[in-house]
């Protein structure tokens, strides 16, 4: 009787520790992931405002030229090392899982049509 108290204890133990980590995980939904690290520079909906273009000349627009030329992967390539001196690397604050999910919102971007 002992030990099965102990394992239901232990149990009510693991579940409460799982459920703190799954409320401190960070955001895997594509969409957010996108507006908390991209969409001040790249826009809302792929188009860079253009205080941005002023700025930085060269920023991408996601449309569909942009999805024609890049790959998720290639996406998760400049998000991992950054872009000249322009953009910067998100490897320390994105998680490569989470880059790949970014990437496929930004193609998905591109492939909607633009104003």
């Amino acid at each position: 009787m002992k030990a099965r108290v102990v394992t239901i204890a232990l149990l009510a133990m693991g579940v409460g520790a799982a459920s703190r980590l799954v409320a401190q995980a960070p955001p895997t939904d594509p969409k957010a992931l996108y507006e908390d690290n991209c969409r001040k520079c790249h826009g809302v909906r792929g188009t860079p405002p253009k205080t941005m273009k002023e700025k930085f000349p060269k920023i991408a627009t996601f449309d569909n030229e942009f999805v024609a030329k890049h790959s998720a992967d290639s996406i998760v390539k400049v998000l991992t090392k950054g872009k000249n001196e322009d953009m910067k690397s998100f490897k320390d604050k994105l998680s490569p899982d989470q880059m790949m999910e970014v990437a496929k919102y930004v193609r998905e971007l591109g492939s909607k049509s633009h104003p």
